[in-house]
């Protein structure tokens, strides 16, 4: 078992994102409106945020059925943007620099 602590973590967390760009992910961004358990006619927004694949966002899905089956506040609506920031044919691995003055 390797045990990772929370400055090593942090450092590890740039390249995993990339990786997850490289491979397709865009970071997904949804509104959530709900209704309160105590109070139904009230509505409160939940702002949530994951690293997800267009246009079928498993991730977000995935959520949704969470909170379906695990939370007491009924789901009102839910909206959504997606940006995928890299693309695989815009990152190009340098190797070498040539400096001309």
């Amino acid at each position: 078992m390797v045990v990772v602590n929370e400055s090593e973590r942090e450092s590890m967390r740039p390249h995993a994102d990339m990786e997850m760009m490289l491979k397709g992910y865009g970071l997904t961004t949804a509104e959530f409106l709900y209704h309160l358990p105590d109070h139904p006619r009230l509505l409160q927004s939940f702002i949530w945020q994951q690293y997800d694949i267009a246009p079928d966002f498993p991730e977000l899905f995935r959520f949704i059925d969470f909170w379906n089956e695990k939370l007491e506040g009924p789901l009102h609506s839910v909206t959504y943007t997606h940006c995928h920031l890299v693309a695989s044919s815009e990152w190009r691995n340098v190797t070498g620099e040539v400096v001309l003055h």
